[in-house]
């Protein structure tokens, strides 16, 4: 049975849990974006997000389709983590290039006006 819990305890037990919840759609929302990176770079048409990533394990592997579908999102994210890992370190740099660029633009724009 669970304990009582008075305003006070439960009140931060629930933001801790909604920011759990949070983060955890945050981070499989990007997994789905992977599988569209994926689809992408592997030439994929039709599919996307998880689809492409139950595809791609399955051929990268040889796993059988039933096994890759009932992987946990965890797992898959083990899986792919060091794949990952690396398109992020190259998404991060792309959007510093931009950011960077931008402001050298915006500099320059306005020097020409």
């Amino acid at each position: 049975m669970p304990l009582a819990m008075d305003e006070e305890t439960i009140l931060p037990y629930n933001e801790s849990r909604k920011q759990i919840r949070e983060m955890e759609g945050e981070s499989n929302y990007y997994l789905e974006r992977y599988g569209d990176h994926i689809a992408e770079r592997e030439g994929y048409r039709g599919i996307n997000g998880m689809e492409a990533i139950h595809f791609y394990l399955i051929h990268k592997f040889g796993w059988l389709p039933r096994d890759v579908k009932s992987m946990s999102l965890e797992d898959v994210k083990f899986v792919l983590s060091q794949e990952r890992e690396e398109y992020q370190a190259e998404e991060t740099r792309k959007t510093l290039r931009k950011s960077s660029l931008k402001g050298f633009n915006d500099d320059h724009t306005e020097e020409a006006t």
